[in-house]
């Protein structure tokens, strides 16, 4: 009986340790600090940077687009040298000097503005597409701040369950060597200091992982 309640009691204490952690977590988040990842992704985020230079390529084929209402036009002229007579076999021309003429291609005239109306609206698209996935930027740091905020109280918790368990361990080995406890009471508590060792290790690299997720999309290290 007194194995069973040394060890409920052990793992009364480690709950009680876990749960008085977790009730921190909200409180952890730093909402002035999350605004200001938001802000480093928009601004070092690569694929936001393609978003943002596929808009500006779209915009600039708007004025590009009107300004090719020029190429509807077709000029020429011809200059006749003021000696030669007026009417001559080789050059035909009634009026000697220079001769201008102009021609305008009815089929370029009328793709025209539907041309401009296509350049309009693939930068109306291009502009729609940027801003819609400044929103997605936006979610996926909050996602990837709100991870990192909980491996971090996570590992925060099991530290202190290693430092627990390494306590218990050492109280127990304690009573075991004075003949207090019985050896399975004292080999439970070493499974528990491994166990919680073993978390402590899982839970570091969850840590790494979602620190490296979190500086890769604002672009900086978090220590900066």
């Amino acid at each position: 009986m007194s194995k069973i309640i040394l060890v409920s009691l052990l793992l009364l204490f480690l709950l009680g340790k876990t749960t008085n952690a977790q009730e921190s977590v909200i409180e952890e988040i730093n909402y002035e600090q999350l605004q200001e990842y938001i802000r480093l992704a928009k601004v070092n985020y690569p694929r936001k940077k393609i978003f943002e230079a596929q808009e500006a390529s779209a915009k600039s084929q708007v004025p590009m687009a009107k300004l090719s209402y020029l190429e509807m036009f077709n000029a020429s002229y011809f200059y006749r040298p003021n000696n030669r007579t007026v009417i001559n076999t080789v050059n035909p021309f009634v009026f000697n000097g220079f001769q201008f003429g102009a021609s305008v291609n009815l089929g370029s005239f009328f793709q025209k503005p539907f041309q401009v109306k296509q350049a309009k609206q693939q930068y109306k698209v291009a502009k729609l597409e940027n801003e819609e996935y400044e929103v997605t930027l936006e979610n996926e740091v909050k996602s990837r701040y709100y991870d990192f905020i909980k491996v971090r109280n996570e590992l925060k918790i099991r530290v202190q369950d290693s430092q627990d368990a390494k306590t218990a361990l050492s109280d127990m080995q304690f009573k075991y060597e004075r003949g207090e406890v019985e050896f399975d009471v004292y080999a439970q508590a070493r499974t528990s200091m491994s166990t919680a060792m073993s978390v402590q290790l899982a839970s570091e690299v969850a840590f790494l992982k979602a620190k490296d997720a979190l500086e890769e999309i604002i672009g900086i290290s978090l220590t900066e």
